[in-house]
């Protein structure tokens, strides 16, 4: 099972108590009903008489964005509970199929997941708060650039590493893509057109390392950004060179294959776009001005 730092479990378990707290405001408004005397037909939860149906709503939709929180908790601890015919199921991501027919779940049993899930939490607070630095990961996925985490991080908490990775490489590609404006051209020519040296021309904006070329620092950094450049767009020699070649070793691989990764493996990957990623953000925007005329 995945290791997580004691700081983002706590995050989990406080997305747990305010899931808690939105479901039963809006179970005020409701009548419960269990699986039992519905006989499997009917809604586990329907709105009391009287209810003003657009407080109703408003508290529906404070439920539904707890639970997206929360449900990762689920995912984490593995709360969740067997259904006949359906496999394993969250009732905090599903809490909404109280009110349809056939319900799948009852109220108690949202709440008794949410227990369950607090109490597995505390435990394992407690296990990484005990934990010696030299029995704890490297580094903790959810301190790498936000960009790659928040692409990453539900799959990642769902023990799904290559499409994590993936995710995380179409992400980058889709930030720099969406702050340059440039939705007209492939990934591919994206990076070697903004990564690659010389001037910005019109629509086509750069990123380069920013000071003065006579110092050694940003003189070597800035000569990096062409081999990378390169590295991202050289099919021939991403098997040879995975620093040159991350685009095509980790990303097409990722997205190409179905060949699962390890824990470990898709550690070392985000790591390598987290690091390229936090690079980026040091770059310099070099655009051309151009004139109200468009010239």
């Amino acid at each position: 099972m995945a290791r997580y730092n004691a700081d983002y479990l706590r995050r989990l378990r406080a997305a747990v108590d305010e899931f808690d707290i939105a479901f039963e405001k809006w179970a005020a408004t409701q009548e419960e009903l269990d699986i039992a005397s519905t006989r499997g037909l009917f809604p586990t939860a329907r709105t009391k008489d009287g209810q003003d149906p657009s407080q109703v709503r408003t508290l529906e939709l404070d439920v539904a964005e707890a639970a997206g929180a929360a449900s990762r908790a689920v995912d984490v601890t593995g709360a969740q509970i067997g259904v006949a015919g359906y496999g394993p199921l969250d009732p905090i991501a599903n809490w909404a199929l109280m009110s349809a027919p056939k319900a799948l779940f009852s109220p108690q049993d949202v709440r008794n997941t949410a227990a369950t899930v607090r109490g597995r939490l505390r435990l394992m607070i407690d296990e990484a708060e005990a934990a010696t630095e030299a029995d704890l990961p490297a580094f903790s996925p959810a301190q790498l650039h936000p960009v790659i985490w928040t692409a990453a991080a539900a799959h990642w908490t769902s023990h799904q590493y290559r499409v994590a990775v993936r995710e995380a490489a179409e992400a980058l590609n889709a930030h720099w893509k969406g702050r340059l404006a440039r939705h007209d051209i492939d990934d591919t020519p994206f990076w070697q057109q903004t990564l690659a040296p010389g001037e910005p021309s019109p629509g086509r904006p750069k990123l380069a390392w920013p000071g003065t070329p006579t110092d050694k620092t940003n003189k070597s950094m800035r000569g990096g950004l062409e081999p990378l450049a390169s590295g991202l767009i050289n099919l021939s020699s991403a098997l040879k060179d995975l620093a040159a070649g991350l685009n095509l070793t980790v990303r097409n691989v990722t997205t190409h294959t179905r060949d699962e990764l390890s824990e470990q493996e898709a550690m070392e990957r985000l790591a390598a776009y987290s690091y390229l990623a936090r690079l980026l953000d040091q770059c310099e925007v070099r655009r051309v001005e151009e004139s109200e005329d468009g010239s």
